[in-house]
């Protein structure tokens, strides 16, 4: 059996917040490397749309792909039920062996499992643009990604084949090998 393999992925929220994830990595290929989250331990459940997307002891499946401009999280109640799928706007990431670090850049999108795709938090990349916390050029690049996924999305094109094929039961199964 081979030693368990980890991540420490830091995590830049502008201005000057970071956060440092400990996730265990499932499954790697050169462009793509799915880790599981420890269980959530959140004093109130993060809602999106009225609708509970985590909760204290969900589980998250992450994929990050190295040179992209989003990851991606297979969201679940702590039941296993799953909720949906959520990207994050970041900065490719730096992936230097298991240390991690990216930024990032406020807009989400947001496919809920009972379907369609929506684009979160544009009012939160406008305020950071208003108070100087990011620059003209990084939040077009981020708007242009975020609209370039709604519009994958919206066309049955994403996300990829690889978050369906990693199912959190998968991951588990994974985990305990």
């Amino acid at each position: 059996m081979s030693a368990e393999r980890r991540a420490r992925i830091h995590y830049r929220r502008l201005p000057a917040d970071e956060r440092v994830y400990d996730q265990r990595i499932v499954h790697e290929r050169e462009d793509v490397i799915v880790t599981l989250s420890q269980p959530m331990a959140l004093d109130a459940p993060m809602l999106i749309e009225g609708q509970v997307a985590l909760e204290r002891g969900s589980l998250a499946l992450w994929f990050t792909f190295p040179g992209r401009w989003h990851d991606i999280g297979r969201f679940h109640r702590a039941d296993g039920t799953p909720t949906g799928i959520y990207a994050n706007i970041l900065t490719p990431p730096l992936v230097e062996g298991p240390v991690w670090h990216t930024t990032d850049l406020f807009l989400d999108v947001w496919i809920p499992a009972r379907g369609g795709v929506m684009l979160l938090d544009e009012d939160e990349l406008a305020g950071a643009l208003e108070h100087g916390h990011i620059d003209v050029e990084l939040a077009r690049s981020a708007r242009e990604e975020a609209r370039r996924l709604v519009a994958l999305a919206e066309a049955c094109e994403w996300p990829p084949a690889v978050v369906s094929e990693w199912t959190l039961e998968r991951a588990l199964r994974e985990v305990e090998g």
